[in-house]
């Protein structure tokens, strides 16, 4: 886990009690961060046809998905969630432009695959079939995730936790003193997981060469009290 850290001007306020030495609060905030790689993806592929009549552009889907379960059956029971039952069929209108100045009805049939992997060593023979058997697909970052994002968000916290303390002590010593007890923190806003480098894989023919690298980041508002 690498962590980031980042002073910021702590708002200090301290009260004069007669008889007794200086003392008051101190509020300021804390920031930190992990970087990961995720080891995950949310997957789909669509095989699709089109034809004059209805029944031939369904036969030519399901001919499609056939020839993608067989491909598949290496890896099928690592593919978790995995659904590709439904069937859309719907029917298009061909300009005129296209078909010599007569409209006509064309009949698209479409299926889509979705699954998750946990292994993305699955994901480059995965895309090959698909690629090989002419299949749709779009690979962005949102696809990637990692199986411990909750715990890895835990972590971001702990160290903002962690720099707001420690800022905490620097300052109670600068002043002679020592930092005491926590008396409010805020979390401030979520957690965002942000691509730090992208997947590589974008067009037809591509494999993944690296996932690339996420930060979570989580900062944190807090009150100490001096002593």
């Amino acid at each position: 886990m690498n962590g980031r850290n980042r002073f910021l001007l702590p708002a200090l306020s301290l009260a004069l009690v007669p008889g007794l030495a200086l003392s008051g609060e101190l509020t300021l905030s804390g920031e930190g961060s992990v970087r990961y790689e995720p080891d995950s993806a949310r997957l789909q592929f669509t095989a699709s046809a089109e034809d004059p009549l209805a029944n031939k552009a369904s036969e030519q889907v399901g001919e499609q998905m056939e020839k993608w379960r067989d491909s598949i059956k290496p890896w099928r029971d690592q593919l978790e969630d995995y659904s590709d039952a439904r069937l859309n069929l719907y029917t298009r209108t061909i300009p005129p432009v296209e078909r010599g100045g007569q409209s006509t009805q064309q009949a698209v049939a479409s299926q889509t695959v979705s699954f998750s992997i946990s292994d993305l060593t699955l994901l480059n023979p995965l895309l090959e079939q698909a690629q090989a058997l002419g299949m749709e697909y779009n690979l962005g970052p949102h696809q990637f995730y990692h199986s411990r994002e909750q715990q890895l968000e835990r972590e971001a916290l702990a160290a903002a936790i962690a720099d707001a303390r420690a800022r905490c002590e620097f300052v109670a010593r600068e002043l002679s003193q020592s930092c005491g007890e926590v008396v409010t923190m805020n979390i401030n806003g979520g957690y965002r997981p942000a691509p730090v480098m992208m997947a590589e894989a974008r067009a037809a023919k591509d494999v993944v060469s690296s996932v690339g690298i996420r930060e979570i980041t989580a900062s944190v508002s807090a009150t100490f009290t001096l002593e």
